[in-house]
């Protein structure tokens, strides 16, 4: 039997070398996920002259150390998942990760004559492995910009995150809202009734929403509505149950007021009550919309600030145009009369994050009309892993509907007041 041309067909990625480091055999396997020619590898050293690392010198190179260790130890030494790149037959290098075995092969006396390497690449692997951190990173980043605050449970309903809003809002750390903390906000009142809506909404695996009281900071409440929602995998099994709570203390007030001062008017409370059932049912509808992708954003690179990223909720804003690649000075000319391209600017060169609340933003339509437009936003500073900025996150949400419903309220209050 050809002994030699079965090693060599063997379907894994095989080495043998010396315990002098050279290369004695090699599969086919292993020449092709190596990038070598058999010919260029033989009877050269495994690690200075085949296949050398750019980066780590001789002496702290972690295969050395493994088969060094192997060759002392005279039992098979594993080697963690590491980079090691591979140069390029046309020049440069590819990034690769690989997990490996090292295992001597004794003569008769005892002795290391051989060192098998059995080496696997997991580049593949380990590429997506650090796409989803980085994804992870992302969506988390995001979630702790937004204005709401945002809670998650595991499936069987434990507090497993709360967003920064949490913690600068109520002033409680996240470790102790984790630890259940967050009850100590809600207004004793309240909490009875919400704690048994979230029990109910666990037991059926159904969404709940709830009106409540929150406590700031500062230790004033304020009114939030609190929706519980259950993701589902692909097998209708609960995954995680993600909550938000919305502020509606200034439109639950102003209703609450106008209702108070003109009690004495049945039609114009049966009017306002109507009015402000279909803005909570368009509210609902929102809320769903910003469960599902929670607030418009957009992603900004580089000092000129062009657009890498957004979301649909941001394009809405500029239905017309296609903002992809371009600046924000380019596309939108009447952000930069208005100012926010300074803002940017000034975001960008000292890493400071800008918060704008309520406040009329002019947009033009397709006509070129401008039209007024109420945002509640914020410009985040994003920092490369060098602590280097090289963009910006735009992150908001458009209030313009509540401005509009507080508008027409106050004139319906106004009239009322010319009648008496």
């Amino acid at each position: 039997m050809d002994f030699n041309h079965i090693f060599e067909n063997i379907p894994e990625a095989i080495v043998v070398i010396s315990p002098e480091f050279k290369i004695l055999g090699a599969t086919n396997k292993y020449l092709e996920t190596t990038m070598r020619q058999r010919e260029d590898i033989m009877g050269k050293h495994f690690l200075l002259e085949a296949y050398p690392d750019k980066d780590v010198p001789y002496e702290e190179n972690p295969v050395r150390i493994s088969i060094d260790k192997a060759i002392q130890n005279k039992q098979e030494e594993w080697l963690d998942v590491i980079r090691y790149d591979l140069a390029k037959p046309e020049g440069g290098y590819e990034i690769r990760y690989w997990e490996a075995s090292h295992t001597p092969v004794l003569d008769a006396d005892g002795n290391v004559a051989y060192l098998v390497q059995v080496t696997k690449d997991v580049t593949e692997r380990e590429q997506a492995r650090e796409a989803l951190q980085q994804s992870e990173m992302k969506f988390r980043f995001m979630a702790d910009a937004m204005p709401q605050l945002i809670d998650a449970d595991d499936a069987e309903g434990n507090s497993t995150y709360f967003n920064k809003r949490w913690e600068s809002y109520t002033g409680i750390p996240v470790d102790k809202l984790l630890d259940g903390g967050w009850r100590q906000a809600i207004h004793p009142d309240d909490l009875p009734q919400a704690s048994a809506n979230w029990e109910q909404a666990h037991r059926a695996g159904e969404e709940s929403q709830v009106e409540l009281r929150i406590r700031d900071a500062a230790g004033d409440y304020r009114w939030h509505l609190s929706r519980y929602l259950p993701m589902y995998s692909e097998n209708g099994s609960i995954l995680m149950w993600i909550g938000s709570c919305s502020d509606i203390h200034d439109m639950k007030k102003m209703v609450q007021e106008l209702l108070a001062s003109n009690e004495q008017m049945s039609e114009l409370a049966d009017q306002v009550q109507l009015a402000y059932k279909k803005a909570e049912a368009e509210r609902l509808t929102l809320e769903r919309l910003i469960m599902q992708a929670p607030t418009f954003f957009a992603i900004l690179k580089g000092p000129e600030h062009r657009y890498e990223l957004l979301n649909d909720k941001y394009q809405a804003l500029f239905p017309h145009l296609d903002l992809i690649g371009k600046s924000v000075a380019e596309v939108l000319p009447e952000i930069e009369e208005q100012g926010f391209v300074k803002v940017l600017d000034e975001v960008y060169s000292k890493g400071e994050a800008y918060e704008a609340e309520d406040i009329i933003v002019k947009i033009a339509n397709a006509e070129g009309v401008l039209e007024d437009n109420y945002l509640t936003f914020v410009f985040q500073p994003l920092f490369d892993e060098h602590g280097k900025i090289h963009g910006i996150l735009v992150v908001g949400y458009n209030v313009t509907d509540k401005f509009k419903m507080k508008q027409k309220l106050q004139e319906l209050g106004i009239e009322m007041g010319a009648g008496n």
